[in-house]
């Protein structure tokens, strides 16, 4: 619902003008939500707004929650247009000077990516943000900027493009990194990237992000990821506080080629995922072949609770789907071993044919 001018601003002798347009334009938009076709959620959204309003909650939640809703419109509308094109996210330091290796680093991964024809997601800001914003260009980039009170001001290779979009919230912010990209790529950095590192890793281990490549990206002679990946390895494996399978989410490369055919070759056949009901349905952009498919029957039936992986084709649910015309490989998943899951992939994206070497796979 948009509002107009004359509801944003009251006029002198005309106070309760608005809201009698508000009430108006309610009126009208709850004849017309049947209809709607996306009316269900609609309805649940405005459910929990009118359980909320006879709730005694303070000013400062409604103050939240009107504040994170238009943080999530900016999102919804800035990224719509932009739906079918792959992204790759770009973390690492705000304070990584333009004139050193890592900054020049982080341009040319950034330039080449948006070469293979993805674009590229940046908090907006300085350091190695300003440098993904840099190599991509401005056309092929978005920066999703923080209101802070120091150290983030927009690049200027972002600055004032219509893909700039100015977050109140960390949260919504991360929200929108995640959602909208296809692979993440971290360069070193401080607490933030460090953050933003493993907060990707815990929603990768548990389903909540991708499967998407995460990719740790350092210079030729650098160790800060390798340094990094000690630490996961001696204190949390050794302890039993993550599983061997886990190290499968990520990848640590210090060769540019290498970083980016990483994210490229996960979308080489494999396409995408979702879940109906009880089965994990996983898109693929070719159809496999039937002893390609019993030799994951035979890799992976840890993975299963139940039955084996088959062959499908969209399923009833997924008639209104955009990628219904591709083939699918249909399986009970445990919905825990997602390390191994990746491994799996890994083999299916090895099970190139003819007809997906032309395919494009920045386009989803």
């Amino acid at each position: 619902m948009v509002l107009s001018d004359s509801q944003n601003h009251h006029h002198s002798g005309t106070s309760s003008r608005p809201e009698l347009e508000l009430s108006e334009e309610l009126t009208q938009f709850l004849d017309q939500l049947p209809s709607h076709k996306h009316n269900k959620w609609i309805k649940r959204a405005l459910a929990v707004l009118m359980r909320m309003a006879e709730e005694d909650l303070e000013r400062l939640d409604w103050k939240i929650l009107t504040a994170a809703i238009e943080d999530m419109e900016r999102g919804f509308q800035t990224f719509y247009p932009y739906r079918h094109t792959r992204k790759v996210t770009i973390f690492g330091s705000a304070r990584i000077s333009a004139l050193s290796s890592e900054y020049r680093l982080a341009v040319e991964f950034a330039r080449r990516i948006t070469e293979a024809g993805f674009m590229v997601l940046t908090g907006g800001g300085g350091g190695i943000m300003q440098a993904g914003n840099e190599g991509a260009g401005r056309e092929h980039s978005f920066g999703l900027n923080i209101q802070l009170p120091f150290e983030q001001v927009s690049n200027h290779f972002i600055a004032d493009d219509p893909k700039l979009i100015n977050f109140k919230y960390f949260f919504t912010r991360k929200l929108f990194f995640l959602r909208e990209s296809d692979a993440v790529a971290l360069f070193p950095g401080g607490f933030g990237t460090q953050d933003e590192a493993f907060e990707t890793l815990t929603l990768c281990q548990t389903g909540k992000y991708g499967p998407a490549p995460l990719v740790l990206i350092d210079e030729p002679d650098g160790n800060y990821w390798h340094i990094w990946n000690e630490q996961i390895c001696n204190n949390l494996l050794q302890r039993g506080l993550i599983n061997p399978e886990d190290l499968n989410l990520y990848t640590i490369t210090n060769n540019l080629e290498a970083a980016c055919n990483t994210i490229r070759y996960f979308y080489r056949v494999y396409h995408s995922s979702r879940y109906v009901n009880q089965q994990y349905v996983m898109r693929l952009n070719d159809e496999l072949s039937d002893e390609q498919v019993e030799q994951l029957n035979e890799e992976y039936q840890d993975i299963l609770v139940e039955g084996s992986f088959k062959k499908s084709r969209a399923l009833p649910q997924e008639t209104r789907d955009e990628t219904s015309h591709l083939p699918r490989l249909v399986f009970h998943f445990n919905q825990r071993s997602f390390g191994r899951l990746y491994q799996m992939i890994n083999t299916i994206n090895q099970f190139q044919t003819v007809s997906t070497i032309e395919k494009h796979p920045e386009w989803k």
